[in-house]
């Protein structure tokens, strides 16, 4: 009797299940080592971490008013204003992640007279090198969305704003 291609020992007209065709690959195929999977274990890191490190690193770049959308940042100035709360720096940033390998999405706000060019540059540059560095992971790209440009005239009507509210809660 002749052997199934697909199991070793399988005796002619046996297929193997799909579980037996993973464990025999398995079998075959020694482990890919890197710098999260040893000999030793295995490190696994969650997409959270990926976002934080993104956020800061983009909130670095010259250039960047903000992170976010308007929606997010409205979301995010409340948020801020709760007595003990902590500032959201994954806001704005999206990732997507496997095993080795992640794809960052960054939404912004650039200040206005700075060449956006420059700083989407900037961000992939810093994002990458940070996100590599402490995760080990291969950053496969960096997408830089800008939301909004930062006008010098909205810091003014932003500290009106501000007075005219503080003014009707009292």
């Amino acid at each position: 009797m002749a052997e199934s291609p697909n199991t070793p020992g399988a005796s002619s007209g046996v297929v193997a299940t799909s579980e037996e065709q993973k464990r025999n690959a398995s079998v075959e195929q020694p482990k890919r080592h890197d710098a999260l999977h040893t000999d030793r274990g295995d490190t696994t890191i969650e997409e959270t971490v990926v976002q934080k490190l993104a956020g800061m690193a983009t909130r670095e770049v010259p250039g960047v008013y903000a992170m976010g959308s308007a929606g997010r940042r409205a979301f995010s100035a409340l948020a801020e204003r709760i007595p003990g709360s902590q500032t959201n720096v994954s806001g704005g940033v999206s990732v997507e992640k496997g095993e080795r390998q992640t794809a960052i999405d960054v939404s912004i706000v650039v200040d206005y007279g700075i060449s956006i060019v420059d700083v989407s540059q900037g961000i992939r540059r810093n994002v990458i090198q940070s996100v590599e560095h402490a995760t080990g992971l291969e950053v496969l790209e960096v997408n830089v969305n800008v939301t909004d440009v930062h006008l010098p005239d909205d810091d003014q009507q932003d500290q009106q704003s501000q007075k005219d509210q503080k003014t009707e809660l009292q």
